[in-house]
Parts: structure tokens; sequence; C-alpha cells
């Protein structure tokens, strides 16, 4: 979430700066230009009122003349700005340099046309930093006796007023990329802040679909909709831990409630066995049916058991773990006539070695029932690509399962109609999955190829970092 939150902030705040600094830029160098035309404005009203009582008929003749032009001839030398004053029809009353005249085109002729019609130049475009040979021109009007009789000319180059706004244009970008900074650095917070919540609820809610039952979130950090989320999703989880409690206690009271009187009932039909003939079918069919039943009750006791104790987590050896699960299994498959091997290296990870020898046991023993005399079953111990979990695989060469049956394979109660008449409860894939998941493991079904199934028992090969919901609660509440 925050890989789509953060660039949509970034975005909204880059375009906020953009949208600041483009007519800040644009302002900064009318600003700057604007300085430059008042100060030629300024010179070239001085021009004009030396000029203003210059001979139309013989310049350059008298003192004014002359003192026109030593004036003209400096401010170029100094400045370097040409500048000029034209009669109407163009003829010269001085200029500096000597040979320059008004352009017959251009923004110098539009100046020069504005002026005769009484107006100052105030408004010549703009001059942009990439503009290298732009100048600036600038014409004011010379008013005698009310009409104008001249025209003062300036052309100045730009490279100083250029290298200005650049200057301008360089800080503004400086403090923009300095308020960019802040800003991300700020969305970063920002985000951190709104989705820390969001990702330790999803952590807890994590512990608590995979058995972590008392995890919780600590409602004391985070904006105020997400610390309400936090306080129903703990009424939630604190409602389901009771029902779930609830339900593996009437469970467990049950199988343990049903087992004397079941014993008491399998008891008198061994007592009816001793009055009927030797081998009648009725009474073997309800002595299998009564052990069949005290079986599904252990399980179900087993089962809730399962669910209600908690993992001891502990380094383990799990390949000397599955070799010895192997060796002990080997005498029951070498009756049936099942090959059973097992490559098993020394691979350590965590788990619970009750839990994982009794989810071994379960996963070897189903795999030895459906397999065929004459045929073979492989346990592997290895590590995954990644190397987070150690696997065991338990590989069969039995009949297998349909893509239908492998989605509900380890649903409690649940049996292929295929195999019904094999001993079982179908409890024992469901009590294993309780087991591994309660320590962070997992199970997995898959197709063996040609035929057959594989069962991959999975636990983590490092610590868990986190095994309560405490720790997630104090990480909200540093948040």
């Amino acid at each position: 979430m925050r890989t789509r939150l953060l660039p949509l902030l970034i975005i909204l705040m880059a375009g906020v700066l953009l949208a600041l600094g483009f007519p800040l830029a644009a302002s900064l160098a009318a600003s700057e230009q604007q300085r430059v035309v008042v100060d030629r404005l300024d010179d070239a009203a001085r021009f004009a009122a030396l000029a203003q009582f210059v001979s139309e008929s013989s310049p350059g003749t008298d003192e004014r003349s002359t003192t026109l032009n030593g004036e003209l001839a400096s401010y170029h030398d100094v400045y370097g700005i040409r500048a000029g004053i034209f009669f109407r029809d163009n003829r010269s009353m001085a200029a500096a340099p000597e040979d320059w005249i008004v352009p017959d085109e251009g923004e110098g002729r539009r100046a020069f046309r504005e002026a005769l019609l009484g107006r100052r130049s105030h408004d010549p475009p703009q001059v942009w930093p990439w503009q290298a040979h732009a100048r600036l021109t600038i014409a004011s009007p010379v008013v005698r006796d009310g009409d104008v009789v001249a025209v003062v000319v300036t052309d100045s180059p730009t490279g100083q007023l250029r290298s200005r706004i650049l200057r301008g244009w360089l800080l503004i970008f400086a403090g923009e990329a300095a308020a960019m900074l802040v800003a991300v650095g700020a969305a970063f917070r920002l985000t951190g802040w709104v989705l820390r919540p969001v990702r330790i609820l999803d952590s807890v809610t994590h512990d608590i679909a995979t058995g972590r039952m008392n995890s919780r979130v600590a409602a004391t950090g985070g904006p105020p909709e997400l610390r309400r989320l936090a306080l129903s999703f703990n009424e939630m989880a604190d409602n389901v831990e009771d029902a779930l409690e609830q339900q593996r206690a009437f469970v467990a009271d049950a199988s343990h409630q049903l087992r004397n009187p079941l014993a008491a009932l399998l008891l008198r039909i061994e007592l009816l066995a001793l009055e009927l003939p030797e081998g009648n079918e009725e009474i073997a069919s309800v002595r299998t049916e009564g052990k069949r039943l005290a079986q599904v009750l252990d399980d179900l006791l087993d089962l809730a058991l399962a669910e209600h104790v908690a993992a001891e987590l502990r380094l383990t050896d799990v390949g000397s773990l599955a070799a010895e699960r192997v060796a002990s299994w080997r005498p029951v498959a070498d009756d049936k006539g099942v090959l059973l091997t097992g490559e098993c290296g020394a691979v350590t990870g965590w788990a619970d070695p009750v839990a994982l020898s009794s989810a071994l046991d379960a996963v070897i023993d189903n795999a030895l029932k459906f397999t065929p005399p004459g045929e073979e079953v492989t346990v592997t111990v290895s590590v995954p690509p990644g190397g987070a979990s150690v696997a065991v695989v338990v590989a069969d060469q039995g009949p297998g399962l349909t893509e239908d049956e492998l989605v509900r394979v380890g649903d409690r109660f649940w049996r292929s109609g295929r195999h019904q008449n094999i001993n079982g409860s179908g409890l024992g894939l469901s009590i294993t999955r309780v087991l591994l998941t309660a320590g962070g493991g997992g199970l997995a079904f898959a197709p063996n190829e040609p035929h057959g199934l594989r069962v991959t028992v999975t636990v983590p090969r490092h610590a868990p970092a986190e095994r309560d919901g405490q720790v997630f609660s104090e990480r909200w509440g540093r948040g």
C-alpha cells in the first residue's frame, strides 16, 4: 500500500511546487527586467533633457550638441550601451557609436515609432536566460513646446540581466528542491504513521489465521479511524477466540464423556460374542464399527488438545528426527511389502519435536495405507530455495487424488469416496495441520508423478522474531 500511496503524495506535492515555482520564476524575470527598464528610462530622460534645446537645423555645431555627444560617448564607453538621439525623419542628432542608426525593423523600430507618439517603452518583450543574443531597446520622446521633436533610443546588451535572472532561478530551484526533499521526508513519515497500524493489523490477522489466537493490536497509535478499527478487531478476535474455546471444550468434553459408555458398550459386545457361534458376521461388523467409533473419539480428543496447547519451539535436527520416524515405520512397511526409504540429511529447523514427530507419523502412516505392495514411499528432507524453511516431502506411489480431492484433503472427517474401505477417521491430516500451524509450519499436497501423492511438511528454519501479539502491540505503541 505504501508503494501506491507514497508516489501519489509525491506527485501531488511536486505539482504544487511546480505550480508555485513557474509563476515565481516568471515574476522574478519580469522584476529584474523592469528594474533595468526603469534605469534606462532614467538615462533616456536625462539625455532627452540635454537634447531638448539642440537646434534641429544645425545639430553638432553648438555647445549643447557637443556636450550631448560627449555624454553619449562616455555612456557607451562605460556601460557598453549604444545610445542615440534621432529626429523624426531618422536623422541623427547625436549617437554613440557615431555610425549607429535606428534599425529599419524589429524591436528598435517599434520602440522608435512608439516614442514618436509620445509614449515611453515601459513594456519591452521579456528577455529570457536562453536568449543569448537578445538586446533590450528603450525609447523615450524629446518634447519641445508640447511636440515630439526627437527620440532618445538606447540599445543595451542583456548578459548581466540574463545572469541575474538565471541566478534567481537557480535559487528558486534550490529552494524548491529543498522543499521537495522536506516534503518527501514528511510524506515518508506521514505514510509510515498512517500505514504502520495497517501493517501491524495485517500481521496480527495473519497470526490469528495461523492459530496464534492470543495476538492482539494495541490501539494507541495512528489515525483515529484506525484506532477504532483496532478496537473493533480486538473485540472480534476476543469473540472468535471465545467461540473456538467453547467449541474445543465441547469437543473435548463430549469425547471424554463418551469414552466410558463406549467402553462399556464394547465390553457388552464382547460378552454377547461369547454367546453367539464363532464367526458370526453381524457381531464382527458391530465390533468393527465400535472400534472405529472409539478411534474417532480418540482423534477428536487429540484434535481438541492440539488446538488448545501452544507449540514449544526449539532448534531441532529435522533430518535426524525424520530418519528416526522412517526407521520406526519400516517394519510396518515391510509387513505390507512396501519399500520405505529416506534421504534425511543433517538439516536444522525451529519446531516442536513432539508435534513434528506426530505430524510425520500421521503423514507416513497415511502414505503406507494407500500404497499397494511392491511400490515405494520416499521421505526426503531438504531446504527449498530461499532458505526460510525446512521441507520434509513424503511421496507415495498410491492411487493419488484428483484435482477436486486435492482441494479438500486435510478437511476434518473428509475421506475420498474411493478409500472408504480403508481404516481411518478422516482426522489424522487435520490434526497434523493444526500441530504444524501452531509452530509456524505448514502442510501441502500435490500429485506425485507418475502416480501417487506428495505431502510436504514445512517448519521454519530460523527462530521466529515475533511469537505472539505482545510484540506487535509494542511496535504499535511506539509508533
